[in-house]
C-alpha cells in the first residue's frame, strides 16, 4: 500500500499495489502494522456497504459527534464516486477545508485500455472529526466503509452538501438525495461545530 498525505491534516489517500497474473489480481487492503507506521491506530469495529442505483446519487455530509466520533476507511467496490471530506475539527489548521478524491473499481491494465472508465482503485482514510459524503459517477455503484466506532444514532450529524460555508465543487448534477441529507442545517448549528 502507498500512503499519500492530503492537504488536510491526518487524512490519507491509500493506493493499493495489485499483483496481477492470468487469474486476476491480489492486493492488501488493510495492514494494521503499515497503518500504525503512518500514525493511524484504527481499530475496525464495523463495516458497511452502500448500494446506489443511479449516477448522481449524493450521500452526505455525515459525521458522528463526540464521544462517538469515527474514523473511516472508504473504498469503491463497484462503479465510481467523487468522495468529499471536510475537516470540522475547530482546533485544526485545516478547519473548514475540504478535498475530493475520485475512487473507482480497479481494472487490470488490459481492461483499463479497453474502457473509458478510471483504472484507479484506492481508499480514503478519513480521521475522526471529519464530515464525509460522495456523489456517484456511475449507475449501480457500491461503496465499502470500515469504521472505527459503532453507529450511535443519537450522535449522528451532518452538514448540508451545498452549505455556502464550504463551497464544495461537485462534478455533476445531484439527482438523488435523501430528505434528511438535503435538510441538514447550515454549519455551526450544532454546539460541537462552534469555535
Amino acid at each position: 500500500m502507498v500512503f499519500k498525505e492530503t492537504k488536510l491534516k491526518d487524512a490519507y489517500i491509500i493506493e493499493l499495489e495489485p499483483i496481477e497474473d492470468n487469474r486476476g489480481f491480489f492486493a492488501r487492503s488493510f495492514c494494521q502494522k503499515e497503518f500504525r507506521l503512518h500514525g493511524i491506530n484504527m481499530n475496525i469495529v464495523q463495516c458497511n456497504i452502500s448500494y446506489n442505483k443511479k449516477k448522481g446519487t449524493l450521500r452526505g455530509m455525515h459525521y458522528q459527534a463526540a464521544p462517538y466520533e469515527e474514523a473511516k476507511l472508504v473504498s469503491c467496490i463497484k462503479g465510481a464516486i467523487y468522495d468529499v471530506i471536510i475537516d470540522i475539527r475547530p482546533d485544526s489548521a485545516t478547519y473548514c477545508q475540504w478535498i475530493a478524491v475520485e475512487l473507482a473499481v480497479y481494472r487490470s491494465q488490459l481492461a483499463a485500455r479497453s474502457s473509458q472508465l478510471p483504472s484507479h482503485h484506492g481508499m480514503l482514510y478519513i480521521p475522526k472529526g471529519f464530515a464525509h459524503g460522495f456523489l456517484t459517477q456511475e449507475d449501480d455503484t457500491e461503496v465499502f466503509y470500515q469504521m472505527s466506532e459503532f453507529y450511535a444514532p443519537n450522535y449522528a450529524r451532518g452538514v448540508r452538501w451545498n452549505d455556502p460555508t464550504f463551497q464544495i465543487q461537485w462534478p455533476g448534477e445531484v439527482k438523488v438525495i435523501s430528505d434528511r441529507d438535503n435538510a441538514y442545517p447550515d454549519f455551526g448549528a450544532y454546539p460541537e461545530t462552534k469555535t
